[in-house]
């Protein structure tokens, strides 16, 4: 559950980049697709700092904002990176 969390999270937080950072936005589909390659990286990353594990049995509200907030800001990241390759490779 808790990659799922951070998949979506990475999809949100990859469109709303777009949206904030008008430079880097590629459209929707573009978008969420590099949101949800950072929301799973951003996970990963912060289960191996040994801070992302949710209770066993039940939802600990402390370890879903983690994987939601680490989700979100590496999808925009992530989207934000191939942004500057892309207008990197344009000019």
């Amino acid at each position: 559950m808790e990659l799922i969390i951070s998949l979506i999270a990475g999809a949100v937080g990859g469109n709303v980049a777009g949206g904030l950072l008008k430079q880097f936005n590629m459209g929707v589909l573009i978008n969420s697709i590099a949101g949800i390659v950072g929301g799973g990286l951003g996970g990963q990353l912060l289960g191996a700092l040994g801070a992302g594990g949710m209770a066993q049995g039940g939802v600990d509200i402390a370890g879903l904002l983690g994987q939601v907030a680490s989700g979100g800001i590496g999808g925009g990241i992530v989207l934000a990176v191939v942004g500057l390759i892309r207008n990197a490779m344009a000019r």
